[in-house]
């Protein structure tokens, strides 16, 4: 056994070793260390107004670099989204404005004034519509809002109908997946009180659905609109229902944690919800819900039933903005991170498809940003400000200097589209 004894302190330093390396590889597969940093991905037709919003909108042509250590994992961009927001966040100043609706629900939005002139002098206006279950006081939300109102933008937020903890419902009634009732309310307000304003519209996640089906729905929406915006979504409900039953990206688990967010925010309206009028969901389905481990599960069960879709296929198929995006001729910025884990990469087709089609629409591919992270800094502490609140920003610049300048064959807010059309 003596023999032996030389050889125990070389094995145990090699096992040590062997762990170390397991360690490290584990680490660089994980947060994906080894991925390169590279421009967006994009699709575009070739025209004039193209041509001029990608050289005047940097962020879409130059190199996107996440921090260093971690930046490269679209979990980790996810979870610091979803857990912190953003870094050190603004606290900017609104005024909440409440707007009685058709069928006894209240919508509510938060206006904020922009904090100077903006560069071109027009009275422009953002108006924006969040994530799923989301509203004026998350940290991203206030960040984005924050870095607009610098440049010259007055915001107007939509607080999706129940997703504010201290507002009570006033029917039975909250936020679906494609409900444009509210979103509608909001703007025309804006319109109304502001006869000068020109619109920009922005869409975060849901909120992208939302606003890109809003404008296809009615050639009415598009009036006074310069562009539109859209972050993160999903296109179609239809066919992301059967990627979150999967575990690659562990969409599934994610799929679970936003059941369960879902579930909190229905049962903190049980009594509106669930409080007897006929119109209200039944006990049966508040059984179905406290059980419900998927957001399917909570849409079948509670979210069609609102709108009185007679199956989860057809409440997927009409709250969808695939059908209406196509009628949206205002020039479109949609963007995506191939690394979200919540948007699965055949969903992609969608976009691409239609800015290839279309020659208002730009489709900007990210290589990394997770969902709605979109987070730039060095090796390890992330900047305040991410490379999505800065794009939104540059393109809306952009398109503020273009109206400016446009060519004379262009007039009317509609106008872009119908000179984008020139191939010069």
């Amino acid at each position: 056994s003596v023999a032996i004894v030389p050889w125990l302190p070389a094995m145990f330093d090699g096992m040590k070793l062997a762990a170390v390396a397991t360690v490290l590889y584990i680490l660089v597969r994980c947060l994906n260390l080894k991925s390169p940093t590279a421009p967006p991905d994009l699709t575009y037709q070739d025209t004039a107004l193209n041509r001029f919003l990608l050289k005047s909108c940097p962020q879409l042509t130059k190199e996107y670099i996440p921090p260093l250590l971690w930046g490269k994992s679209g979990h980790l961009q996810t979870a610091l989204y979803g857990k912190l927001g953003r870094v050190s966040s603004p606290h900017p100043s609104g005024v909440r404005k409440y707007l009685p609706m058709q069928d006894g629900a209240t919508a509510t939005f938060d206006l904020f004034e922009p904090m100077g002139d903006h560069r071109t002098g027009d009275d422009i206006t953002m108006v924006i519509c969040p994530g799923i279950g989301n509203h004026s006081e998350k940290h991203y939300i206030r960040t984005f809002v924050d870095h607009a109102q610098k440049d010259g933008y007055r915001c107007a937020v939509l607080n999706h109908l129940g997703a504010l903890p201290n507002i009570e419902l006033t029917s039975p009634r909250m936020f679906t997946y494609g409900c444009t009732w509210e979103f509608a309310a909001m703007v025309g307000y804006i319109k109304r009180t502001y006869p000068q304003t020109q619109l920009m519209v922005v869409g975060f996640s849901l909120g992208g659905n939302i606003v890109c089906k809003f404008l296809g729905e009615n050639r009415m929406n598009q009036e006074r609109v310069l562009c539109c915006v859209s972050v993160c979504q999903g296109y179609s409900a239809l066919r992301a229902q059967e990627t979150f039953l999967q575990w690659d990206q562990f969409r599934r688990f994610y799929n679970f944690l936003m059941a369960d967010n879902m579930k909190k925010i229905i049962l903190s309206h049980k009594h509106s919800l669930f409080g007897g009028s006929p119109v209200k969901l039944k006990e049966l389905d508040l059984g179905r819900l406290y059980t419900a481990t998927s957001l399917m599960q909570i849409d079948d069960n509670i979210m069609r039933k609102f709108h009185g879709h007679s199956s989860l296929k057809e409440y997927y198929e009409k709250e969808s903005c695939v059908h209406y995006i196509h009628n949206v001729n205002v020039p479109l910025l949609l963007v995506n991170a191939a690394d979200d884990p919540l948007v699965h990469n055949s969903l992609l087709t969608i976009p691409r498809t239609l800015a290839a089609k279309k020659p208002n629409v730009i489709f900007s591919l990210t290589l990394h940003g997770g969902h709605l992270g979109f987070f730039e800094g060095a090796v390890l502490f992330p900047q305040p400000l991410t490379w999505m609140d800065k794009v939104i920003v540059g393109y809306a610049n952009a398109m503020c200097q273009w109206e400016k300048q446009k060519p004379p064959c262009q007039s009317g807010p509609l106008s872009p589209s119908s000179c984008a059309e020139e191939k010069a």
